[in-house]
């Protein structure tokens, strides 16, 4: 590697225009560290950019600094400070957050990704492994292949990574033994083939002390295979994606006068050229390619991993999320999928609960209906369950509110590949892999009709709506909603109460009261209300429904003109005071458990459409002011 390193320097300071030549033609290969708690890979990482000459005088005397303060070698160069970047990493020696270096050498530029190794770290590493063409998995030769081993390589197989490096590493402290490696080895190896993992190449080393790292060492005659660096420089990177129909999310539409309209992306499957005839998805129009734009100048060809603008011949419509697509050979389009899931929240996942995804460049709303088995990564035992909880792996099938061009991801990652977003904070919950859509997502169709919601509108004499009274148990939503559907009824409007204790004597009666079951209920709620609305009544109902995400799920699938949110607004003591059911008090002596403004959370609205305080309004007064509500509104003429 001494010898590489030189060349480069050589040329840098001879010929700097040719070094650059050579060095941007080179090829990249992006690989991860991964593995278990305290077997070296911080270490790895740091030795090999050591043994390249790639650290710098100034970072190499703060690394000596460093090691002196905090390092765990005593007067040696403790190298997993040049990649351990947070202070508590450092305070801790331990690896939180995702470390990316890049270094290069003769033959190949590199970008690798320090991930961590503790448990509650696996959504950290699942972020470096979503691009990375190959892992290097550690193993302390002390302690051998671990639960932590196990779960990593379950997600490097399941995310989709070819190439495996096991690096048997601190052999250094059981005397460099053929045959502590070699039953390493054989262990790891079994298991690998078990989850899909068809190659590994294992190499005896000792990260800290440089053995087989970038040179071959005397201290392992037994060992004949390729050093680390050898095998990162030669393996051959996977041009599948490359060799694939071609595939271009649309990141945004270029139109900087009226004579330019061109749709830029990066490239993420396949090769383009103008003539090539594309298809544009989800609509399904067809066009040819004009041009292949970029700062450079217009391109013959474009290949996977290239950022460019395309214009096309005709004019047809393209948006941000539609995706360009090889007219003869398009993805699949569905809003249904199964898909292997890792969970990344803090809270546990809840089905048909409203997430945001986001896969490719288009952002949709989500829902995971069934969870329906996660996966111990140590026996690779399926266990049935009804959620995920941290860091745990799942299989599942989404829901998604628009069809969405795909691929399955071990075709394709990016095409495959998803995150869910926690719609009120931002978060990401959880990342996803499409496996295919469902059947059903194919076989079901809208049936047309011809007597519309309008139809039944005017034949009524009133404009749809749904009123969604939410509030506190006691708080007055059903002696609202019932005085407000007398004067309705009165006023020859069609309408239906549907109140929460009583739809869980029938449509709801098998759900519980759990987060999970509250959750489920709002929805089937919703989904009725919804139907009795476009049959043009003036729904009312009442629940309290006391998580504002489902609130928010309600109003985007029903439509905000047809949605009206009335906050009864009471005070927990005020309502717990009047306790017409005996309910708090129940919770209170805990007979009664996950009961809303004891043990379990209220979220209260933030902008409802009216708000009553019924310390305040009386329940007629309530209903006076609803009704000039909705005349102001124009459902009632």
């Amino acid at each position: 590697m001494g010898d590489n390193t030189s060349g480069q320097d050589s040329l840098l300071v001879h010929d700097v225009e040719q070094y650059l030549e050579r060095h941007a033609s080179k090829g990249m290969l992006r690989f991860l560290t991964c593995g278990s708690v305290d077997d070296g890979k911080s270490t790895l990482i740091g030795r090999l950019l050591y043994e390249s000459k790639l650290v710098f005088e100034d970072q190499l005397s703060a690394l000596e600094t460093d090691s002196r303060k905090v390092g765990t070698q005593g007067e040696g160069l403790d190298f997993a400070l040049l990649v351990d970047g947070l202070a508590a990493e450092r305070e801790q020696g331990i690896t939180i957050d995702v470390a990316y270096r890049y270094f290069t050498t003769d033959r190949r530029k590199f970008v690798v990704a320090d991930t961590p190794g503790h448990e509650q770290y696996t959504r950290n590493m699942v972020t470096g492994a979503s691009t990375a063409d190959l892992a290097v998995i550690l193993v302390d030769a002390r302690k051998g292949v671990l639960t932590q081993t196990r779960r990593h390589s379950y997600l490097v197989a399941l995310l989709g990574i070819r190439h495996v490096v096991l690096a048997v590493n601190k052999l250094d402290l059981v005397d460099y033994s053929r045959e502590v490696f070699e039953e390493i080895s054989r262990e790891y190896t079994e298991f690998a083939q078990r989850i899909g993992i068809a190659e590994v190449v294992a190499i005896p080393m000792s990260a800290y002390r440089g053995d087989n790292l970038t040179e071959r060492s005397t201290n392992t005659p037994w060992y004949d295979g390729p050093t680390l660096l050898d095998h990162l420089e030669t393996v051959p990177v996977d041009d599948d994606r490359r060799a694939g129909p071609f595939r271009m999310p649309v990141q945004w539409v270029n139109r900087p006068d009226l004579d330019f309209r061109g749709f830029a992306g990066q490239i993420v499957g396949g090769t383009v050229r103008p003539g090539d005839r594309l298809r544009v998805l989800p609509g399904g129009r067809e066009s040819t390619v004009d041009r292949i734009v970029t700062m450079d100048g217009d391109l013959g060809e474009a290949v996977d991993g290239q950022s460019v603008t395309i214009t096309l011949a005709d004019e047809i419509d393209v948006s941000r999320g539609d995706v360009l697509t090889a007219a003869d050979a398009p993805p699949g389009v569905a809003d249904q999928f199964e898909a292997h899931v890792v969970w990344m929240g803090e809270d546990d996942m809840l089905p048909e609960r409203p997430y945001l995804c986001r896969v490719g460049t288009m952002t949709v709303q989500a829902r995971i209906t069934r969870p329906k088995y996660k996966i111990n990564v140590n026996t690779l035992e399926h266990t049935a369950t009804n959620t995920l909880a941290l860091n745990e792996i799942g299989v599942c099938n989404l829901s998604f509110d628009r069809p969405v061009p795909f691929d399955a991801y071990d075709a394709n990652r990016d095409m495959g590949g998803f995150v869910l977003i926690d719609r009120m904070t931002g978060t990401t919950v959880g990342a996803g892999m499409i496996a295919h859509s469902l059947r059903r997502s194919d076989n079901i169709h809208w049936q047309a009709v011809d007597v519309d919601a309008g139809a039944r509108s005017a034949l009524k004499g009133h404009e749809p709506q749904i009123l969604w009274f939410t509030g506190l148990s006691g708080s007055g939503k059903s002696t609202i909603a019932n005085e407000l559907e007398r004067r309705l009824h009165a006023l020859g409007c069609h309408t239906y109460l549907l109140d929460g204790d009583n739809v869980r004597h029938g449509l709801n009666r098998d759900l519980g009261f759990t987060e999970a079951d509250r959750v489920e209920n709002v929805r089937r709620v919703t989904e009725v209300a919804r139907l009795m609305a476009d049959a043009g009544l003036i729904v009312l109902a009442s629940f309290i429904s006391p998580f504002r995400a489902e609130r928010d799920a309600a109003r985007e699938l029903i439509g905000a003109d047809r949605f009206c949110e009335v906050f009864v607004d009471t005070p927990l003591e005020v309502a717990e005071e009047r306790d017409p059911k005996g309910l708090y008090k129940k919770a209170r002596r805990g007979d009664l458990v996950n009961f809303t403004g004891v043990d379990s959370p209220y979220e209260a609205p933030e902008n409802p459409e009216l708000r009553i305080d019924t310390t305040v309004t009386s329940p007629v007064d309530a209903g006076t002011l609803i009704v000039e509500f909705l005349r102001g509104r124009g459902v009632l003429a």
